[in-house]
């Protein structure tokens, strides 16, 4: 909480405070990888408040671990504004220092001398403050008449029990405060129970980070092989293959978008004790991250649409709709990838590793497109090709200077909108078109049931990045109202969707297929529970699972054809 709270206030800073420069107290978080992301936005840790060049339009923020009181008053005194990111829990920690030290009692910190969260407790404790480490600290302590004991707040809860033990054996008047945080207390039990269980552990979080070097360090306790890593690269030198199950977890520092690269290295390189599904869950794996599975699911949908509309069936639209569709997903997420580095994606290594082949495949699947739309029917062509150009333009400077919107993506939740009415048209709209259709009810139908559809699973997709989203300064639907918020305005989007397929046949606007239709819109509602992390998946699989919505939509399709002999 306290990690996530620092993070959270330094982003909304940025937001606000446009014409300051923002420094932090220190790293404000121990973690590398989202150090440099925060200094990217211009969000630089500094050592010393003599560090900070014009301080009068500078913004300081003491991070989660706090810091002495005199260092808080020469920070004050040289003009900087302040605010204040310490983590409550370590507050409250400050204050039972400040009461008993000035109640005379010497206070024993157990913790790490060198952390900034131990130095900054010490700075309230005043002349009447010690750091006990070991037990060995404490065996050298002398017999103490008023004692108050307290924990940093990472610190290991049986070790901690042990020093309050030992100081007891001489002190037995001494006050004892519990003072490890409880989500420190509750990741050491996790990481216990899962070392018992699993093969191996993977550890994930930075090298300087304490809470995560105890959890690696209690997992080695269990006899378990232990992997202490920053970043997925490390596993390449890693031999997996003794290994049946494994384990990951992190320390509080370590962001999402890490933590989801490492699960998909390990699928990648783990090989599995089911040798057919294994390579039937590369292959799945493989189509989403090259979004082929993207692809194939626009190709559903708009047979889907052409059902809906009573048009006949025909290979060309499908074909149309998926060219397009691997196109556009390819070139934004290059584009966006050179301005973003692709932080927080499991698409990262792909796209870097054979960004010409992806820009060759992309351009040729929108060549394809194009081509097939003319051949079929110029008009549906000419909207094909000013939808390309826009889509195009997604993530380029179209306005001069400093504006706020200077990208067609800066526009707050723009890309949900976009993408869906994207896929709405391709499938919906066009295929009329080049079935020499027109604007009807039927076609009304076909296009709102894939843009609710495509709107929903791409909110939901932000729902799950909304970390790495905040850090990169992306204002996403969840970045802006929130994640409960979003949840519920997409819920009452399916429901509203729902009514609408099961009034379409009725009121003569659709066929019979929109019954057949309902599974994919509980399908999305029951994937609602992917938004919660503790689901456990990576971000490879939650997406595949979130796409498989319009894959759902094509075998429903099927069924409708075998039942109704069509």
């Amino acid at each position: 909480m306290g990690v996530r709270r620092a993070v959270d206030t330094v982003l909304e800073v940025a937001q606000h405070e446009k014409g300051r420069r923002i420094y932090t107290y220190g790293p404000l978080i121990h973690n590398p990888q989202t150090i440099e992301v925060l200094k990217r936005r211009g969000i630089i840790a500094v050592g010393s408040i003599d560090e900070i060049p014009d301080r009068d339009q500078a913004v300081l923020i003491i991070r989660a671990h706090g810091i002495p009181p005199g260092e808080r008053k020469k920070i004050k005194a040289s003009g900087v504004k302040i605010i204040d990111a310490t983590c409550p829990k370590v507050g409250y920690v400050q204050a039972i220092i400040k009461k008993h030290a000035a109640l005379g009692y010497t206070v024993v910190i157990a913790g790490d001398r060198e952390h900034p969260e131990v130095d900054g407790l010490l700075g309230y404790a005043g002349e009447c403050g010690t750091v006990v480490a070991t037990l060995e600290d404490a065996e050298k302590l002398p017999p103490l008449e008023k004692v108050c004991l307290v924990a940093q707040t990472t610190q290991d809860t049986e070790h901690y029990r042990r020093i309050v033990e030992k100081i007891r054996q001489k002190s037995p008047q001494a006050v004892v405060f519990d003072t490890i945080c409880s989500s420190t207390e509750k990741r050491q039990e996790d990481i216990i129970s899962l070392a018992r269980d699993m093969d191996a552990v993977f550890v994930v979080g930075g090298k300087n980070s304490a809470n995560t070097c105890r959890l690696a360090d209690l997992s080695r306790k269990q006899d378990t092989p232990t992997y202490h890593i920053e970043t997925a690269d490390e596993i390449q030198d890693a031999d997996l293959r003794p290994f049946r199950s494994i384990g990951v977890s992190a320390g509080a520092s370590t962001p999402n978008w890490i933590i989801d690269q490492v699960m998909d290295r390990i699928a990648e390189v783990h090989p599995s004790s089911f040798p057919r599904l294994g390579l039937l869950l590369k292959v799945w794996l493989w189509a989403v991250r090259t979004d082929v599975y993207s692809a194939v699911g626009a190709a559903c949908l708009t047979l889907a649409g052409l059902y809906l509309q009573k048009l006949p069936p025909a290979p060309t639209p499908a074909a149309v709709a998926a060219f397009f569709v691997f196109a556009m997903h390819v070139l934004n997420r290059l584009t966006a990838g050179k301005q973003s580095r692709l932080i927080g994606s499991f698409r990262e290594q792909s796209y870097l590793r054979y960004e010409k082949i992806y820009t060759l495949a992309a351009v040729a699947s929108l060549l394809v497109a194009l081509l097939l739309s003319l051949a079929a029917h110029w008009p549906s062509f000419v909207l094909l090709f000013f939808m390309s150009l826009a889509g195009g333009l997604y993530n380029m400077k179209i306005m001069p200077g400093n504006r706020r919107f200077q990208r067609l993506r800066d526009i707050p939740g723009s890309k949900n909108f976009f993408t869906a009415a994207a896929w709405g048209i391709v499938t919906a709209v066009l295929p009329a078109l080049q079935g020499g259709g027109s604007i009807s009810p039927g076609m009304a139908v076909a296009f709102f049931f894939t843009f609710g559809l495509v709107f929903t699973r791409s909110a939901m997709s932000d729902i799950l990045d909304i970390q790495s989203d905040k850090l990169l300064g992306r204002e996403t639907i969840p970045v802006m109202i929130g994640q409960e918020k979003t949840q519920g305005a997409l819920k009452a989007i399916l429901l509203i969707l729902l009514v609408f397929l099961l009034a379409a046949h009725p009121a003569g606007w659709s066929s019979a297929l929109g019954y057949f239709l309902v599974p994919c819109i509980l399908y999305i509602w029951i994937c609602f529970r992917l938004c919660d992390r503790r689901a456990g998946l990576s971000g490879a699989v939650v997406e595949g699972l979130l796409e498989t919505s319009y894959i759902i939509a094509g075998f429903a399709v099927l069924g409708w054809l075998a039942v109704w002999g069509v």
